[in-house]
């Protein structure tokens, strides 16, 4: 009966010619044509990997859905954003109130079951109107998850025959009721082997071969088939070359932020259009006020993609507006910006602000990968951010489950790694060995070397596996299929060693074999100890050399036994004279100076880093007496004499400094 009805409200359509393809089916006894429309439409739909929900409206109803109905897609109480949607375009083509009523009542319709029957009661159907109710399907049904359409939608003989027709006339279509088809049907998942999918890509290429489409309709078709995966970067990069003739300040943010994805789709060939790209990264910086979180977020993946660090104004100017949409932001989207952040090396104090506040207030609620990359971001940066390290280290107690052994790894690190332990450091550690004494197995072997290593660095000593880290079994494991070890990975193990033996002496389990140690941890590539700064050590070097009255009474850059370098090293005697450097006799104290730079403590503090602090810490324990002389101190001195005066407090603590002649 819904057949005949849509037949009877359908059969006057002049633009979508609907009326053709129900008068050759009127013919025939209902059963008959749910038989044959059925047998047509059940080859379109197929399981597909789901897609990114990615559609672009046509119609301007579509803005007050966005902002005013209790149903729509946004966060509640998110932003309304000034900028021209897609939608838009659509309304440009429908011009009568008619349609402007069609659309507004379409975007209050909040089910695919409600926009069937609506447009069931419609007098006449024009392409436009079909495309838009399309679209409007594949918005209420993607908003509850990606799973493709009910059956009961599928067998509606309502939306059958609307595809039908799509299928049968493509060429009577106008290129934006083409294109969104196109689009609403790709992520409905249609199977892209159907004939109705592979004719409506045909007419597309068809009419894009012969150019004159549209800007918007352009970049539509563009992304529609990267979603479907066809046609490879041939027709991409003929839809590229016709956007390339196009003036960019006709563009939309939207289609914008989609031209930077269809280039995304060509990244071997983005060599050749870096010409274009420089000019889009230029102008973009116009219009990055006007850009959603969503757009935001897909233009920072698209330029780490492009590999685009040429562009930073564009991602400078891009982190500032990203700061009042975190809020704002989806997991998957936030998950994007920091990937990027991380990227380009780029911080900024007020994001890191708006992101404590994001992550202490749902932390529970991420996702687990969002809050690795949350993670990752403060330790590559150095943030030492206490709200967002307290967050995490509460809900990995909460919820351990959630978190698989490569995602507590990276989690875990940054704690070492910047030197801290959070309120709950006692139950963080515990929770930490019950998921080691259950899952070791199941940790890749370099990932459970970097965590335990981390948990060494923070005096957290992983005692009860550091057995089975040496055995030969697990050094196998680790090294895989390569021909040795590398140099990180041994070194991590060696200080893992040594922390054994200085700091957990009651250890008597196996030993790191020799030929998996390293000499020193200071090494080009991957060092576990952090470089002297170099000016600074020269504005030391001439207070030393005045304090101590000639060079030859301190040693720079000494690598000890012990596998450390120390900056400057200073030998005394029994008596507390300083020492020739080269004096190899009569020596009762060795005094390390760690000159520490900026680079090694958290950014923007006077907090160690943890390969700082375990460093110092072996030192002392090593014998050695440990001078720390900090970069914010250095800087407060005004003059020469103040240096001097300031070194002599530091290294003695008699007036007098004594030093013997060779």
């Amino acid at each position: 009966m819904a057949l005949i009805t849509l037949r009877k409200n359908l059969y006057r359509l002049s633009d979508f010619q609907m009326h053709r393809a129900l008068a050759a089916l009127k013919n025939q006894p209902l059963n008959h044509v749910h038989k044959v429309v059925k047998e047509r439409l059940c080859p379109w739909l197929c399981s597909r990997q789901p897609e990114p929900f990615r559609v672009r409206f046509h119609h301007a109803h579509c803005k007050k859905f966005h902002s005013k109905n209790g149903n729509d897609l946004h966060p509640l109480g998110g932003p309304v954003f000034s900028q021209v949607s897609d939608c838009d375009r659509l309304e440009q083509n429908v011009k009568n109130e008619e349609s402007q009523m069609f659309y507004k009542r379409l975007s209050n319709l909040t089910s695919s079951e409600e926009v069937l029957s609506f447009i069931s009661t419609m007098e006449t159907l024009p392409d436009t109107m079909a495309a838009g109710a399309l679209q409007r399907i594949c918005e209420v049904e993607k908003k509850d998850g990606d799973q493709g359409l009910p059956k009961e939608i599928l067998e509606n003989s309502i939306f059958q025959a609307l595809c039908f027709q799509f299928e049968k006339e493509p060429s009577q279509l106008s290129n934006t009721s083409l294109v969104t088809a196109l689009q609403a049907l790709i992520l409905l998942h249609v199977d892209p082997q159907s004939s109705l999918l592979l004719n409506l890509v045909a007419e597309c290429q068809n009419r894009l071969k012969k150019g004159g489409m549209e800007v918007c309709n352009l970049c539509i078709l563009g992304e529609s088939l990267i979603t479907l995966h066809s046609s490879g970067c041939v027709t991409l990069e003929l839809i590229i070359n016709q956007l390339q003739g196009e003036k960019l300040e006709t563009f939309t943010p939207e289609d914008i932020v989609a031209l930077y994805r269809i280039l995304q789709a060509c990244t071997e060939k983005v060599d050749e259009h870096q010409t274009f790209l420089n000019k889009i990264n230029n102008f973009s910086l116009s219009i990055v006020s006007n850009l959603s979180p969503k757009l935001i977020s897909q233009m920072l993946t698209a330029l780490v993609v492009l590999d685009q660090s040429q562009a930073f104004p564009l991602i400078i100017k891009l982190g500032k507006y990203v700061v009042r949409h975190v809020p704002h932001f989806t997991n998957e989207e936030l998950r994007r910006v920091l990937e990027a952040f991380i990227y380009f090396g780029h911080h900024d104090t007020f994001f890191t602000k708006a992101l404590e506040h994001r992550v202490a207030a749902v932390c529970l609620t991420l996702d687990p990968e969002v809050v690795c990359r949350v993670m990752e971001y403060c330790s590559r940066e150095l943030i030492l951010s206490k709200p967002i390290l307290n967050a995490v280290a509460e809900t990995f107690v909460c919820q351990t489950e959630k978190f698989s052994p490569r995602q507590i790894s990276a989690l875990m690190e940054p704690f070492g790694k910047l030197n801290y332990l959070p309120p709950n450091a006692s139950a963080l550690f515990r929770k930490l060995e019950n998921v080691l004494f259950t899952h070791f197995n199941y940790f890749p072997p370099k990932s459970l070397l970097k965590l335990l290593h981390s948990c060494s660095l923070n005096e957290c000593h992983p005692v009860n596996f550091l057995a089975k880290i040496f055995k030969p079994l697990f050094l196998q494991r680790l090294q895989g299929k390569e021909s040795h070890l590398d140099t990180l990975s041994r070194a991590q193990l060696t200080q893992l060693f040594l922390a054994s033996v200085l700091e957990c002496p009651f250890y008597k389990g196996p030993k790191l074999h020799p030929k998996y140690q390293v000499k020193s941890f200071l090494t080009p590539c991957c060092s576990l100890e952090t470089p002297v700064d170099s000016q600074l050590y020269r504005y030391v070097k001439i207070g030393l050399t005045n304090l101590l009255g000639a060079r030859l009474y301190f040693a720079p850059k000494v690598l000890t036994p012990y596998c450390y370098t120390i900056d400057v090293e200073i030998k005394l005697d029994e008596e507390g004279f300083v020492l020739p450097s080269t004096a190899n006799e009569d020596i009762h104290k060795r005094i390390a100076l760690c000159i520490d730079g900026p680079k090694r403590f958290c950014s923007n503090s006077k907090h160690l880093l943890g390969k700082e602090a375990i460093k110092q810490r072996h030192l002392q324990l090593l014998g050695y007496q440990v001078v720390q002389i900090p970069y914010h101190e250095i800087g407060m001195l005004k003059s020469r004499r103040e240096l001097v005066e300031y070194l002599q407090r530091k290294l003695f603590s008699q007036n007098t400094v004594h030093w013997l002649q060779e």
